[in-house]
């Protein structure tokens, strides 16, 4: 039995720009599968083809080279609508002349399945997406949110073998966006439907996936789940498009036992690593800004440096948030940004304040080379 539900081998997509006369690629072979009941995630900048791959998913586009398969059937040039798929706009997509039960029930209406077994149907995905009530109004007369509801009530209806979700929440508030992320996740952990979803939000796909593809300039540059990307980026532009970091140039010196010795900010220090990294060789360091902690005197706990003491750092700018703070704080020539949570136990440093600076232990990840 095939795990796998969707699966796109070397795809690529080029358009021709008629003004320019040449060929300018969106997609560039790029391969990934998503397995049964798994939500996965396309995520990256405006621009980066990801739209483009979901819309060849779903059958609007054609690939240029490559394939696509649903399980083992391959699709070919298989139209949008005999592929069973349904997707999830940002403009909803509604019927403005119809109702919400006749927009719901509309997929059905058109396979002509029996009325008795569409209200049934319709019945138990208002109720699933709490839209009881709501059968007779028209989508004009509903918030942004039961909008979002009633167009995932009828992409679900069918029952679709994959479900696509194109920028499903960009319209709506930032409450609300929080809101409906965690309903669609929840939906689609409990009817086990196989998602691709396309965002640009980070914090969107960080929240609701089950795993996240990373995409920039056509390419695919990491598939992993949130927490690894988080933790372990595998580029410079992962790191610096992922949640907030500090990239940190440094250079490795040699070895001392398993450890790497690493020069960075003027000092050096020791880092857990050991994948084969040669003398000389440049790298990032990617420390988050919770992986830095802030101390006015006494010894600070964490990565073990060669040289005595630790960065000594001013802070340059203070952002008070209740629950934590974030610094700017300027070592040498570089500014690096941390976050320090509970600051009512911890205290607050003032503006202009020195302080001792230093790397958790497990904080630091490298990658090879500088920004491009």
């Amino acid at each position: 039995m095939n795990e796998l539900s969707l699966r796109l081998e070397n795809v690529s997509k080029e358009y021709e720009e008629v003004e320019k006369k040449k060929m300018v690629t969106a997609v560039d072979n790029i391969t990934f599968s998503v397995k049964k009941g798994e939500l996965v995630t396309l995520l990256g900048p405006s621009g980066c083809g990801k739209t483009t791959t979901l819309r060849m998913i779903a059958g609007f586009e054609v690939p240029s080279k490559g394939k696509i398969y649903f399980g083992d059937k391959l699709m070919g040039d298989t139209p949008a609508n005999k592929r069973n798929t349904s997707m999830v706009f940002q403009t909803y997509a509604l019927f403005p002349h119809m109702s919400v039960y006749e927009n719901i029930a509309y997929g059905l209406t058109l396979k002509k399945i029996p009325r008795e077994e569409i209200k049934k149907r319709v019945k138990e995905k208002m109720k699933l997406l709490e839209l009881d009530g709501f059968e007779n109004r028209a989508p004009s007369q509903l918030s942004g949110g039961q909008q979002q509801r009633v167009a995932l009530s009828r992409a679900i209806i069918n029952e679709p073998e994959l479900l696509l979700f194109d920028e499903p929440l960009s319209n709506l508030d930032a409450k609300l966006r929080v809101q409906t992320r965690s309903e669609i996740r929840k939906l689609q952990r409990r009817l086990k439907i196989t998602s691709v979803y396309v965002t640009h939000d980070q914090e969107e796909a960080m929240s609701i996936s089950d795993r996240v593809i990373i995409m920039n300039k056509g390419k695919i540059e990491q598939v992993s789940t949130p927490e690894e990307i988080y933790a372990y980026p595998e580029s410079y532009f992962v790191a610096d498009f992922i949640g907030k970091a500090n990239l940190i140039p440094g250079t490795v010196k040699g070895r001392e036992g398993e450890d790497l010795l690493v020069s960075a900010l003027g000092k050096n220090l020791l880092i857990a690593y050991k994948e084969g990294l040669k003398e000389g060789e440049r790298v990032t360091l990617v420390v988050r800004p919770e992986g830095i902690d802030l101390k006015e005197e006494g010894k600070i706990v964490g990565v073990q440096f060669i040289e005595p003491a630790k960065y000594e750092g001013i802070i340059r700018h203070a952002t008070y948030l209740g629950s934590e703070v974030t610094y700017e704080v300027e070592v040498g020539e570089k500014i690096l940004t941390v976050m320090v949570a509970n600051p009512q136990e911890k205290g607050v440093f003032s503006l202009d304040e020195k302080v001792g600076v230093t790397f958790h232990e497990r904080g630091i990840h490298l990658i090879r080379g500088l920004k491009d």
